[in-house]
């Protein structure tokens, strides 16, 4: 096999890593003991890298319709950024970091016909040092050291070539071998593991990428580790909970993640405000864009904190304790997508458990399965609310299914049919009828939305312009116009020909309620019998939805 690092080859590392931790996800969670025992760290690597994979295919299917190849500069970038935005916990905070690094080395074009693998050992370098500079305290026995040992053995492989060219793959094999030493060692370095007899479950997870890249470059596949990878090879099952953890005076209550959009200047004070609010603080990022990780006892003030130094979104606050003793099970919960942050506010006082959909950044099935386990019910209805996650959500349902959960995954393909499910879900009816009647809801549902046209096009409505504003019905353009308001006025005409009795219209951040004054009074005017109802959505990728019942 080429030992070339291509684009073809980074997407092949993406794909591999990926099954990697989809096999190994569960023992890895199982000796997950530090920095808090709360059984989830191979989880958080796979869905980590699972959103790095999915920006990776985004590129490459950006390509395909111009029927190029991605560079490999292009390719790299995508992953780490993919991880960067996707990152969960402590370790997938710390892998994206050691992405970043990588790309930084990686992604920019290679001198003429030079291989991008000739540059593993710098990048790997830079992985470490950037991952360790992440790190507000940095312990040895963890990830960070099985990173810094696979940079040595890569450097020290290349030196031993005697000045010849660099050989890709001999580079990563010797990089897999530093790293599994290290991590052998990891119970020597770090008290806690020593006294689990388990290595370092961050550090396991790492070994993991690694050997997907051992095997995209080389075609070979790494010598498996023994069974539970325990340090005397010890079977006995380690626990989630069998290490410190907040339930026991050991750290804070409350892991809490966001990302920001903040300068360099407002991440350096808010690093400084986190240390003193809290431990295992993690900073990874750059450019305007941070993921944020920190253990505190005051979730309020650490979101807080964000909010001071920028724009902080997708946050996420789990409750330790909470993971441990997880509240008992109710019977039927829904799940939903949606779109901007007044849409989830509003499912979410509906009943349902939410999964953010920003624009540009569709949620993978990881985020799905995870967000129905968070429901924590013997039965969930999934509502995907756009046909492109569709496969997504499919993927999600199937895997919750193996777990024990039955779900109804109901194809919504738009939030307006969500919203309309949502509307007549009643979850003390059986489970079959609830189904039957949320289906029936979203089915009877027509939706359409307001859209701003990036460059000129042909359409089934003819041909738009950059700027113009599009109607789009049921996913075509139906209307193309130059104002929003008059082209939102021309898509309830052809909806509303059909009949209706209530429109519903969610509006964009920026869309004054002027427009939503408007609309109303226009339908008001043609329609008496029909009914208004108006949601502020937030920040989503169209400044309005339309749904007509």
């Amino acid at each position: 096999m080429p030992q070339t690092l291509d684009a073809a080859a980074v997407r092949s590392w993406c794909s591999l890593a990926l099954d990697a931790l989809g096999r190994e996800r569960e023992e890895i969670d199982a000796i997950n003991v530090y920095p808090v025992a709360d059984g989830d760290t191979g989880t958080n690597l796979y869905l980590t890298v699972e959103s790095a994979a999915q920006a990776v295919e985004a590129v490459f299917a950006a390509h395909a319709t111009r029927a190029t190849e991605p560079a490999p500069g292009d390719a790299v970038r995508a992953m780490a950024h993919g991880a960067l935005i996707g990152a969960r916990g402590n370790s997938g905070t710390i892998l994206a970091q050691l992405l970043r690094g990588m790309a930084e080395v990686l992604a920019p074009p290679a001198p003429g016909d030079g291989d991008h693998a000739a540059r593993l050992a710098p990048a790997l370098r830079r992985a470490a040092e950037l991952a360790r500079a992440a790190v507000a305290h940095p312990v040895e026995g963890t990830i960070l050291s099985v990173a810094s040992a696979a940079a040595d053995a890569a450097e020290a492989a290349e030196a031993g070539a005697g000045g010849r060219t660099a050989d890709g793959g001999a580079t990563v094999r010797a990089a897999y071998a530093g790293a599994r030493a290290a991590l052998a060692a990891t119970p020597d370095q770090l008290a806690v593991l020593g006294r689990a007899g388990v290595v370092d479950a961050g550090g396991r997870g790492l070994l993991a990428v690694l050997g997907a890249l051992v095997r995209a470059l080389t075609g070979e596949v790494p010598a498996a580790l023994p069974a539970g990878h325990r340090r005397h090879e010890d079977p006995a099952t380690v626990a989630p909970g069998s290490g410190p953890g907040p339930e026991e005076g050991g750290g804070p209550a409350f892991e809490v993640i966001y990302l920001l959009e903040a300068g360099e200047a407002a991440v350096t004070r808010l690093r400084e405000r986190l240390d003193r609010l809290g431990d295992s603080l993690v900073v990874v990022g750059g450019d305007g864009l941070w993921n944020v990780h920190v253990h505190v006892d005051d979730a309020g003030a650490a979101v807080e904190a964000g909010v001071e130094a920028g724009r902080p979104y997708r946050i996420r606050i789990t409750h330790f304790g909470a993971a441990a003793h997880p509240p008992e099970q109710v019977q039927r919960a829904v799940v939903a997508v949606v779109p901007g942050e007044g849409l989830a506010g509003l499912c979410a006082e509906a009943g349902a458990t939410t999964v953010l959909a920003r624009p540009g950044e569709p949620p993978a099935s990881g985020e799905l399965v995870e967000a129905i386990r968070r429901a924590h019910a013997r039965e969930v209805v999934l509502l995907p609310n756009d046909a492109a996650l569709r496969h997504t959500a499919a993927a999600a349902a199937e895997q919750a299914r193996t777990e024990g959960v039955r779900v109804a995954l109901i194809p919504t393909r738009a939030a307006v049919q969500g919203i309309a499910a949502l509307a007549v879900h009643q979850p003390d009816r059986r489970f079959d009828e609830d189904v039957v009647a949320m289906t029936t809801a979203a089915g009877a549902t027509r939706y359409a939305e307001l859209a701003v046209a990036e460059r000129q096009s042909w359409t089934m409505a003819g041909i738009c312009q950059a700027g113009d504003v599009l109607g789009l019905i049921e996913g075509d353009v139906a209307v193309i116009g130059a104002d929003l308001a008059a082209t939102a006025e021309a898509v309830l005409t052809r909806m509303l020909a059909a009949g209706g009795e209530l429109v519903t219209l969610v509006l964009g951040e920026d869309v004054p309620d002027a427009l939503a004054d408007r609309l109303e009074r226009y339908v008001r005017e043609g329609h008496l019998a029909v009914d208004t109802v108006v949601y502020r959505g937030g920040r989503q990728s169209v400044p309005l939805l339309v749904g007509v019942e």
